[in-house]
């Protein structure tokens, strides 16, 4: 939020720099990121001057163009060459200098000696718009007779330089979403640290009614979603360009204005951060207001022109006959004051923060009003604003107060008392601070103190301060304004001895994989863990009714838990894409979450809910482009099963100890499963439907690998990795040519390898597959070598031919293989 230095000046008292400002500002919690020096018109006039035009002749190679001199006040007069039609000897006029920086929007340019059709120019007489003062180029800008040569622009103009501070709001500190609210915080701040303030703010005393000629009633039917509501009308209102104060106010902090009923309420709602609302009384049918719901289904049109279905607990301001405005959220397209508004109705509430964030969620609309009544605004400052408001109106619009506050309120809110322990607040902070400097601190917090004892105090927060309503809520409070930084570091450091768990394990693996993987040319991705529960929509892998979802989300796109890893990935390959950058290899670690409606027990609220920790891996695109020295390749799910079985190899796991079978999955187009011999799943990998794909917006293929971290973890409980010498004695490779039918795969042939000779075989590996001419129907051809190895002594012919034709044997027997 940008909060102004010099509008901050107005609430309280102080003589910090803005620096120092935002250093007290972060230093009790509302950190400050950046400090930025603006004026109300860029660039703050510099380099331009008033000058006077002397003489005025036409130039003598241009139809348009005249050569003028101009006395800028002190020196010689200057030659300026001036294009604009209206330029006359003896006008007063702003003139940018040598030198001088003008700015348009973000483009910027220096005003530098020039000739203009061979005559020498020495500046430039300006527009309204070529210095930012309005948006005027018919001409160039003639001052009053009064206006003194020499005088610099910016004293001419009181252009004043403020700082902006860019102040970051967490979402519990809801009064602080106002200019007056930092304001409450600096002067705790300043009576902590012995600085001399005050806090102040506008009086409001001189609000009285002037007639009874415009009365609207009010009604609320659902004192639940507003506890709190009042209004106030104004007759024979002028709306017109705002002031130029309140217009410099706003453009400081980034708004735009707009009229000066409009920067009124903005104003306000930056001010103390109270929202207001401003109504054309003429178009409230009926002449009442009505503050309810409507029937689930009613069509309503925004400010926005977008026609938007109510939910039955949408919060509505209506007149008799039609809704107005989304309460606490968004104006009707129709519910605002324009240029011919005359009279005018004042709206200042109090909306339910839960009912407005459900609101705003549901219609994806965030406001500056949604924004703080979702938080909770200071219920008690309704009345304040709108008395503030209305005399605003009057003063920079006209018109007459014009009927009694309707005031509605159904409850007062109260005070939050607070219980506070002196030794509670030791023991929370690790030091003892005074009592009366404890006192000093909630008292400049607006806490009143309605008890005292030895032990501790006993308070009422004000209802504002919605973060704040146990004691260990005040202890942070009082520790912020103490500062952090006055709590010593103890001398003495208390510590415990653990040892290494099966947690430390996994995330020593998990970074080993981590360096592997990259190792690989892969970039390690994190996404979000809430998605899209309409990604689930028709899967029956990953069912919709097994989401665990989210009972109050922050949008539709972030309203379940993950089941898989897989759509971010997804997410990410497309956002990559995008940006023409196609070629991807993705791994993520991340848990992933289920829920099981037949494990609900009444008594165990967690049983139906539970996560697993994944490991997700994702290729796409080419495997090498653009090289010199390789022609491009795509990748392919292949090169995936490598990266898939050295990650077991790293783990300690052998694949020929595992069973890998055909996998039938409605997130793949094919895939295979591993899972140990127990029949527990640890991984899939594969290639993703184009179904899926076409969801995402996705061209290219892309290979998809899920590994159950936490049953890896379970399988690799017992291995150890052994370390041995390489062996001394050579290996013999053989090499078979088997033809087989088209349905045998080749993790078939592997298994039956290494179940038949265990010891000497150490490598079983597919380098030809052939199928086509020459070869009988259904039938196709694998090459197969196979390395064999003893360690203690070098092999013989007898011993070879022994292991070859005991697995020739086994392979013709189970799978029918023949010799060719």
């Amino acid at each position: 939020m940008n909060i102004s230095y010099n509008w901050l000046k107005e609430y309280v008292d102080f003589d910090l720099t803005p620096d120092a400002v935002a250093a007290a500002l972060t230093s009790i919690g509302l950190e400050t990121g950046s400090v930025e020096e603006v004026q109300t018109v860029k660039g703050g006039l510099e380099g331009l001057v008033i000058g006077e035009v002397l003489t005025c002749e036409p130039h003598p190679n241009s139809d348009h163009m005249h050569i003028t001199t101009v006395n800028l006040g002190q020196g010689e007069p200057v030659q300026i060459v001036c294009g604009a039609a209206n330029v006359a000897a003896g006008q007063k006029v702003v003139v940018a200098t040598l030198g001088t920086k003008l700015y348009d929007g973000d483009e910027c340019f220096t005003i530098k000696k020039s000739k203009l059709r061979g005559v020498e120019s020495n500046g430039m007489i300006c527009a309204e718009d070529e210095i930012g003062i309005g948006t005027d180029h018919a001409g160039i800008i003639v001052l009053p007779e009064t206006a003194v040569p020499g005088t610099l622009a910016k004293d001419y103009y009181n252009i004043k330089s403020d700082y902006v501070l860019e102040v970051d709001i967490t979402p519990n500190r809801a009064d602080a979403c106002s200019h007056y609210g930092v304001a409450r915080d600096l002067y705790a701040y300043l009576v902590q640290n012995g600085k001399p303030a005050a806090l102040k703010k506008p009086s409001v005393e001189a609000f009285a009614v002037d007639n009874h000629d415009l009365d609207i009633r009010v009604t609320v039917e659902n004192s639940e979603a507003c506890p709190h509501y009042a209004g106030v009308t104004v007759k024979g209102v002028t709306v017109k360009e705002s002031p130029e104060w309140l217009q410099n106010k706003l453009r400081i902090i980034g708004l735009r204005p707009i009229n000066n009923v409009v920067d009124i309420t903005n104003y306000i709602v930056h001010a103390f951060g109270q929202p207001l609302h401003c109504f054309d009384a003429d178009r409230i049918k009926g002449g009442e207001v009505i503050v309810k719901t409507l029937p689930e289904g009613t069509p309503f049109t925004t400010l926005d022109g977008v026609e938007r279905k109510l939910n039955g607990r949408d919060l509505m301001i209506c007149n008799r006959e039609e809704p107005m405005c989304i309460a606490g959220v968004f104006g009707g397209l129709d519910s605002g004051s324009t240029e011919t508004t005359k009279d005018v109705f004042l709206e200042s509430a109090y909306f339910h923060p839960t009912w407005v964030r459900k609101t705003a969620r549901r219609h994806g609309l965030n406001t500056d009003a949604s924004f703080r009544f979702e938080r909770g605004v200071d219920p008690n400052a309704t009345l304040y604003c709108l008395k503030l408001a209305a005399l605003m109106v009057k003063e920079l619009a006209g018109g007459t107060i014009s009927s009694d506050i309707k005031d509605v309120c159904a409850a007062p809110a109260r005070d939050f008392r607070v219980e506070l322990s002196y030794g509670k607040v030791h023991a929370l902070i690790g030091k003892e601070i005074p009592a009366e400097t404890i006192k000093s601190i909630v008292t400049s917090l607006e806490m009143k103190i309605v008890g005292e004892t030895a032990e501790g105090l006993t308070l009422d927060v004000p209802p504002y301060r919605v973060d704040v309503q146990r004691d260990c809520d005040v202890i942070e409070d009082i520790l912020r304004i103490y500062g952090y930084n006055n709590v010593e570091i103890p001398t003495a450091l208390k510590s415990s001895l653990t040892t290494k768990g099966e947690c430390d394990k996994s995330n020593r693996l998990q970074n080993l994989v981590a360096e592997q993987l990259v190792g690989c040319g892969f970039n390690e991705i994190l996404n979000n863990s809430l998605t899209r529960a309409a990604y689930y929509d028709g899967l029956e892998s990953y069912s919709a009714k097994n989401l665990v979802m989210l009972m109050n989300p922050l949008s539709a796109d972030l309203n379940a838990m993950r089941q898989t890893l897989l759509f971010g990935g997804l997410e990410s390959i497309t956002h990559n894409a995008n940006r023409k950058n196609a070629d991807l290899k993705f791994f993520e670690f991340g848990n992933c979450y289920y829920f099981n409606e037949e494990k609900r027990n009444p008594e165990k609220a967690l049983a139906p809910y539970s996560e697993d920790y994944h490991l997700g891996l994702w290729i796409t695109g080419k495997r090498v482009s653009n090289s010199w020295a390789h022609q491009d390749e795509d990748s392919s799910v292949y090169e995936l099963k490598a990266y898939v079985e050295n990650i077991f190899a790293r783990l300690g796991l052998q694949m020929h100890d595992l069973v890998v079978g055909n996998l039938t999955d409605d997130i793949y187009a094919a895939a295979l499963s591993v899972q140990t011999k127990g029949g527990k799943r640890l991984a899939t990998f594969g290639v993703v439907t184009r179904k899926l794909l076409k969801a995402f917006d996705i061209d290219n293929e892309v290979y998809y690998a899920d590994l159950n971290w936490k049953e890896l973890m379970k399988a690799i409980r017992n291995v150890k990795v052994n370390y041995t010498e390489i062996s001394k004695f050579p290996a013999v490779k053989r090499d078979l040519a088997l033809l087989i039918d088209k349905k045998v795969q080749f993790a078939e042939i592997e298994k039956i390898a290494y179940e038949t000779e265990k010891k000497l075989l150490k490598e079983v590996s597919l380098f030809d597959v052939y199928e086509g001419k020459n070869l009988e129907a259904g039938k196709k051809s694998y090459a197969v070598s196979f390395l064999l190895q003893d360690e203690n002594a070098t092999l013989n012919d007898k011993q070879i031919d022994k292991v070859m034709q005991k697995l020739i044997a086994n392979l013709q027997n189970r799978l029918g293989a023949v010799l060719r």
